[in-house]
């Protein structure tokens, strides 16, 4: 293990009182923002329409014409909930096939067919006594090119299912416009303040080479502009422009940035213990991991976005049986990705647990992680539950977000984290004078104590009044 000094960061020059305020301020602002979500609007609105099955004709067909649509409802999903006798009836799974016409209405009231053929998907119907059966996904439109739609629904072998159907509820789901407008306002002021975080950051780093910066220092200039990227510049296209290009664009604007936090806390606990960060034994591992997760990520939302074009009842999740091994695949490499992160972090708290300066580092780096994957697990496992095991689970809807607190914490989440990083690994006020004595942990900790290396030295009045009665002899 050889440690390298570097550019001495305001991490090392916190007070006590100074460290326990940044993560309050952290916290805080995280709060904010789930209050707000919380106070916001619901991201979907709702229109439901009940139709009574009448044997023999319960296949259909059946017209449904969807609500009036606007530009900031953005995309729409229409949805069923099949309902069969339930006295007799046990559990049961039955697969059935259903086609799709789908016309779309001009401003004169013509309607233009924008399905060539029919159609034809299966799908299905899972029901648990005395539960209602699932609910079905039965189309998505990403991108809206007229004002109303005329659905004509038939489906096929539906009466030949193990209980008789009585009834059948129809749901037309898009997003809120109240949401929408939202989503901009937010997304722009959480832009902005990334582009002056970002400018400050690198401004800070302005009097400094590269080759002295440490190894959070070289990510966070990495990582911030890629923020600006996940809060998205280009997002108001959405509703400016009929093309799902500005939604992919989106999608893999978030994976990457997502990818790049992955990656940097695979390089982050693995280059604080080594200075040699050759690309072939250092990088090479860590983005072929990434990598890979990154693509499993972009190609499930592109293919749906693509293929919903063309066909908008497609379903890659019932439609394709490619699907669970994609999911197989990802879940593994996700596994191999936390496995590394455990092992690297493990070495990194052994091996430089004796040096002030590298332990503080890991302790800060670690507890702020630690709250960004336990939010994340937390938000994913309220929305989801068990039924994210469920293949055909309908509750995503296909979108980000199930309401506006997720998509406040998530967003908020992110982007105060890396606020906090970039004030608290920018360079002190001294780095100029200090970046190669004060900073250096080999050499620091031949001089002075452990509460002089992390909180200052005696110099400083206000900082000797905290770490004073914690100080220990030469």
């Amino acid at each position: 293990m050889r440690l390298d000094s570097s550019v001495q960061m305001r991490l090392y020059t916190l007070t006590k009182r100074q460290f326990v305020l940044v993560f309050i301020c952290f916290f805080a602002a995280f709060v904010l923002t789930v209050l707000i979500g919380i106070a916001g609007p619901s991201i979907h609105v709702q229109s439901e329409e009940k139709i009574l099955a009448k044997s023999p004709d319960v296949s259909g067909p059946y017209e449904l014409q969807s609500p009036m649509l606007t530009r900031f409802n953005r995309s729409l999903w229409l949805t069923a909930i099949i309902r069969v006798e339930q006295k007799k009836a046990a559990s049961f799974q039955d697969k059935f096939n259903l086609s799709v016409e789908v016309k779309g209405q001009c401003d004169d009231s013509t309607l233009e067919i924008l399905t060539k053929t029919k159609a034809n998907h299966s799908r299905t119907l899972s029901c648990k006594k005395g539960i209602e059966c699932n609910e079905l996904l039965l189309l998505y439109i990403g991108t809206f090119e007229y004002t109303n739609y005329i659905f004509t629904i038939h489906f096929y072998d539906l009466e030949d299912i193990t209980a008789k159907v009585t009834e059948l509820d129809f749901y037309f789901r898009s997003y809120n416009p109240s949401f929408s407008n939202m989503e901009i306002w937010f997304r722009f002021v959480f832009l902005v303040l990334s582009f002056i975080v970002t400018c400050m950051f690198a401004h800070s780093l302005r009097k400094f080479t590269m080759r002295d910066w440490s190894i959070e220092q070289k990510w966070m200039s990495v990582l911030l502009p890629l923020l600006l990227l996940y809060n998205d510049p280009i997002f108001p296209l959405v509703f400016l422009v009929d093309s799902w290009i500005p939604l992919v664009l989106d999608t893999i604007f978030q994976a990457t940035f997502l990818s790049a936090l992955l990656l940097f806390w695979l390089c982050a606990y693995h280059g604080i213990r080594h200075s040699d960060h050759k690309w072939v034994f250092f990088y090479l591992p860590k983005v072929t991991i990434v990598g890979l997760i990154w693509l499993s990520a972009i190609l499930l939302a592109c293919w749906q976005e693509y293929e919903a074009r063309g066909d908008p009842t497609f379903n890659y999740k019932s439609d394709s049986g490619n699907y669970i091994g994609l999911i197989s695949f990802f879940s593994v490499v996700g596994g191999l990705y936390l496995l590394y992160l455990i092992f690297l972090i493990i070495r990194a708290f052994t091996e430089l647990k004796a040096l002030p300066y590298m332990n503080l580092r890991l302790k800060f780096m670690t507890i702020l992680m630690l709250f960004v994957v336990a939010v994340s697990i937390s938000v994913t496992a309220l929305r989801f539950g068990l039924s994210i095991l469920d293949e055909n689970f309908v509750t995503e809807l296909s979108s980000y977000y199930e309401n506006s607190v997720e998509f406040l914490a998530f967003y908020g989440l992110l982007n105060f984290y890396l606020y906090t990083m970039a004030f608290v690994y920018s360079p002190s006020k001294n780095a100029h004078k200090d970046s190669y004595f004060k900073d250096n942990p080999t050499f620091s900790m031949l001089n002075d104590s452990e509460d002089e290396l992390i909180y200052g030295s005696d110099s400083d009045e206000a900082r000797t009044s905290l770490t004073g009665p914690y100080q220990d002899s030469d």
